[in-house]
């Protein structure tokens, strides 16, 4: 069996999320007390009690989903299950590398809090949108984009799975490529949301100011493969996982081709480390038949490491 660990991106958050599995396991509650340590704020307090208004702000979102993965990481770890691939959707890919080795735990969390800030700050709220098209493959919603665009930005920001896209970019623009969606044919055409068009080229400053950070942050060369998701390709070099962080925040999300690149590869079971299982569902309409286990707490827990018994202590 190959097993990858996925890990999920923005979207995935609730409150409550973590608490169940810090409550049972020291692991767990060791990762949720070293990114308050790292942050100098009771992040753990704002996963398990909130309040949501606060988790929902992007600089608190990012490092929030970041602890819970790497919370639900640890303990399949220390219970003797590791990944021979490893990916993540969007801000999922520093959780991935923090699993590979490559960033620390500690680096990983003050950067995706400053990502956050960052993104936030490209562009005034009220300018940029996102929306969700559902029921219209990916070359038609291209075409709308580019007949919607006139002299403002829209393009496709997460290709999620067959038939579910993301755009993103001026909030006019993704008005005129919802209509146009919509008259192609699309099932549900709905802005979603969300505090900044991410993953298209309004996000440049925000991709400029970070890759600053990241020139000065430490990588190492990863213990196992990573997916990128910017490029869709396979990466094993500390130094092309750093240019990935940086691409991937106004480059779109291609994470149907990251889940297709691992099957290719020999993947036959896919574990969702962190909260929501969102990715579980994309994978499953993406590969008919995979297997996908969802890891965020004792009980989810429990029946992955059932379903990966024969692999405990094979790393």
């Amino acid at each position: 069996m190959s097993v990858a660990f996925v890990f999920p991106g923005q979207g995935s958050q609730r409150v409550g999320m973590g608490r169940a599995l810090a409550h049972a396991r020291p692991e767990a509650r060791a990762v949720f007390e070293e990114a308050d340590r790292a942050l100098g704020v009771r992040l753990s307090g704002l996963c398990f009690d909130g309040p949501e208004d606060e988790l929902q702000l992007t600089a608190n979102t990012q490092p929030a989903l970041l602890a819970t993965s790497i919370a639900a990481l640890r303990v399949l770890e220390a219970d003797g299950l590791r990944p021979d691939w490893v990916a993540g959707h969007s801000l999922g890919e520093y959780s991935a590398l923090v699993a590979a080795g490559v960033l620390s735990l500690s680096d990983a969390l003050r950067t995706v809090r400053l990502r956050g800030q960052y993104m936030q700050e490209a562009v005034p709220v009220g300018v940029g949108a996102m929306a969700a098209i559902l029921g219209l493959d990916l070359a038609e919603v291209e075409r709308a984009c580019r007949e919607a665009a006139r002299d403002e930005i829209v393009s496709p920001a997460n290709v999620n799975s067959p038939g579910q896209v993301v755009i993103a970019g001026h909030a006019a623009a993704v008005d005129r490529a919802l209509e146009l969606c919509r008259a192609a044919g699309a099932k549900r055409a709905v802005r979603l949301a969300v505090s900044a068009p991410f993953h298209c080229a309004l996000m440049r400053p925000a991709q400029d100011r970070l890759a600053g950070h990241l020139a000065g942050i430490a990588f190492a060369e990863p213990r196992v493969p990573l997916v990128n998701n910017v490029d869709a390709r396979v990466v094993r070099e500390a130094a092309a996982c750093r240019d990935g962080l940086v691409r991937q925040v106004a480059a779109p999300v291609r994470w149907e081709e990251s889940v297709r690149v691992l099957i290719a590869e020999g993947v036959d079971a896919f574990v969702e480390v962190g909260p929501g299982g969102v990715l579980a569902g994309l994978i499953k309409r993406i590969a008919k038949g995979a297997r996908v286990l969802p890891v965020e707490d004792p009980g989810t827990l429990a029946e992955a490491r059932g379903a990966l018994a024969t692999r405990t202590g094979s790393h």
